[in-house]
């Protein structure tokens, strides 16, 4: 009896060391950018020595299991440098990670070919890195085009309105760096339309041959009663990776001492490098870099050599004054010298905007742009950094290369851009697309396009295919939003002019009974024509209640909302951050990437900042 007991408590011992072995607890935490306090989705989270790991989500947050004994947990991302953290009795570990500033190798550019410095001799233009004490630029430098709101138009007077597409998404991701900043963005820093089309929506496939589908919906403002908004929302064809043309790709990088900084040629390359990994053998890029002067670093290079290509993007450094119109000439020289027919065409142009030096007159820049993109060589333009940026000069010249304009706050702002979005990013399938719609007056007195205000046409642009409009991508949408007054509707916001004396007399008993509240009209050309062709879409005086329309609708709607209070807009009537929240949390569907959820973080930051004192009150959503 006694050597049983004896062996029963030897093994209860053995079981409870056993367990105490495979003990494990949870461990949780964050994983933000150091610089934005932004969240890093996909970020690798391991423990050391152990080959166990997991990776964070869309809001950065993680989950892992850590057994007994472990003492360390590891922190990688793409473009980040890794960080180790020891876990002792910790239960909640939250990092930042800093942007990898590291460089591997300094450029000298020798005509075709990059070297490194120490195995050549004699006179060579060289890209050498600055003492990383570079200074920072004054935050007043920043730039933007001046905007001025537009009000609501009689419609008898002017029932017909005339605009260009646009699928920018720059001023959007712009504004987020500024609030996490915890600064105000300007009011000309705020584009509506560009905030609503950050954002991706559920609109139908085009049918047949036709690259374009329209949609629209009509419902009540939630911000001004009585009131009526209006969405026009159109969709370009999706086009699979493997089934999109040849590429012909010529990076423009700006390597000056402007971009010496963690958020701009570090995250530029990083960025670059996630492009690179959806490269195909078919497609070819050629890499041109500018500061005091220009010069090639990457011959014309195939899709099949990715860590070719990323050798000569990761080598580069920052240093010396900014030849932007140089290296524009010489990326167009390049990009024609390697053309391919039928084709993608382009040069992407990625710099924080600073032009000082050489071809930097705005009308030259522009003219030089605009007989590139009649020659079929688009400019697309990506914008980084903060302090400098020159926000309107980029966005114009995307506009005049018929080109996309983003800004790159983050990585996950490159992954969205370069993975996401991959097909919109760099092949157009309609471009020149213009929007008009014609109102009924026996049903809206008056109406307003909310933004868009840099992309106004006038009406006899519309037919006229020498007017340069904006381009769709493969997968890309179309979102523009009117509010209207209804015929018979008091408002405050009704323009006050003298009626006109000689106005074409209207028949409203005939106007009533076709039930048309617009009729819409968009034009387009397919990429390689020189001539539109016409859609016609007709809006019925239906309007369904706005808590019955699309969660897409209402999710657009908000950031509309949004839009008006950032801007002080004169017409944003009840509008405020509690609304926008709410609606935006109504709407939710559709977010797998976690956009629209960053996005109701960001009004509640917004609130935190207005001078009215409205903060949101999470306890009373």
């Amino acid at each position: 009896m006694k050597t049983f007991v004896i062996k029963w408590m030897l093994l209860c011992l053995f079981i409870s060391a056993n367990a105490q072995s495979d003990q494990v607890r949870i461990i949780t935490g964050i994983v933000t950018e150091k610089s934005t306090n932004n969240p890093i989705p996909g970020a690798l989270v391991s423990i050391k020595g152990i080959n166990r790991g997991t990776t964070s989500d869309v809001n950065g947050k993680y989950s892992i299991d850590v057994p007994t004994g472990a003492t360390q947990l590891v922190f990688s991302s793409v473009g980040y440098v890794t960080q180790e953290i020891a876990i002792n009795n910790q239960q909640t570990i939250n990092v930042a990670l800093a942007p990898d500033t590291k460089v591997l190798s300094e450029v000298v550019v020798t005509g075709y070919a990059t070297k490194n410095k120490r195995s050549i001799t004699g006179s060579v233009a060289t890209m050498a890195p600055q003492p990383r004490s570079y200074p920072q630029p004054n935050p007043s430098t920043e730039s933007y085009k001046a905007t001025e709101e537009t009000g609501f138009q009689n419609v008898r007077q002017q029932p017909v309105t005339t605009f260009s597409a646009d699928v920018d998404r720059a001023s959007y991701s712009n504004i987020r760096r500024l609030l996490n900043n915890g600064q105000r963005p300007p009011k000309d820093a705020v584009r509506l339309e560009e905030m609503i089309n950050y954002f991706s929506y559920q609109y139908p496939q085009p049918a047949g041959e036709t690259p374009l589908s329209i949609t629209t919906e009509l419902t009540e403002s939630p911000w001004n009663s009585g009131l009526q908004l209006l969405r026009v929302g159109l969709q370009a064809r999706r086009v699979k990776n493997d089934k999109l043309p040849p590429s012909n790709l010529v990076f423009l990088l700006d390597v000056s001492g402007s971009m010496n900084a963690a958020n701009k040629l570090p995250l530029v390359q990083a960025s670059l490098n996630l492009l690179v990994d959806q490269l195909r053998p078919v497609d070819r890029v050629a890499i041109v870099v500018y500061a005091g002067a220009a010069g090639l670093v990457l011959p014309p290079t195939s899709g099949n050599q990715p860590q070719r290509i990323k050798d000569a993007i990761n080598q580069l450094h920052a240093g010396g004054s900014t030849a932007g119109g140089a290296g524009i000439e010489l990326a167009y020289k390049v990009a024609k010298d390697n053309w391919i027919t039928n084709g993608n065409n382009r040069v992407i142009l990625a710099t924080d905007g600073d032009f000082n030096v050489g071809l930097s007159g705005e009308g030259e820049l522009q003219r030089l742009i605009e007989q590139e993109r009649k020659k079929g060589i688009f400019l697309s333009v990506l914008g980084f950094g903060m302090g400098n940026l020159k926000d309107d000069r980029l966005e114009t010249l995307a506009d005049k290369g018929n080109g996309n304009y983003a800004y790159i706050d983050n990585l996950p702002e490159a992954r969205k851009v370069f993975i996401n979005e991959f097909g919109g990013t760099l092949f157009t399938v309609a471009k020149d697309v213009k929007l008009q719609l014609e109102f009924n007056p026996a049903y809206v007195q008056a109406y307003r396009l909310l933004g868009y205000e840099n992309r106004r046409l006038a009406n006899e642009d519309f037919k006229n295919d020498q007017k340069d409009a904006g381009d769709l991508g493969a997968g890309h949408s179309v979102t523009a939003i009117y509010e209207l007054i209804p015929a018979g509707t008091k408002s405050r916001y009704l323009p006050k002019t003298d009626s006109l004396k000689y106005q074409t007399f209207i028949d409203t008993k005939v106007s009533t009974q076709s039930g048309e509240l617009v009729t819409l009209k968009v034009r387009y050309k397919q990429p390689a024509d020189s001539v539109s062709q016409q859609l016609q879409h007709i809006v019925k005086t239906q309007t369904v209640p706005f808590n019955r329309v699309t969660a897409d609708f209402r999710f657009a709607a908000a950031v509309a909302e949004f839009g008006l209070l950032l801007s002080e807009s004169s017409y944003k009537g009840s509008a405020g951050y509690g609304q926008v929240v709410k609606l935006a949390k109504g709407a939710l569907t559709d977010d797998s990437e976690g956009y629209r959820s960053e996005f109701v973080r960001l009004v509640k930051t917004a609130s935190g900042l207005t001078s009215s004192g409205e903060v949101v009150d999470e306890d009373k959503e």
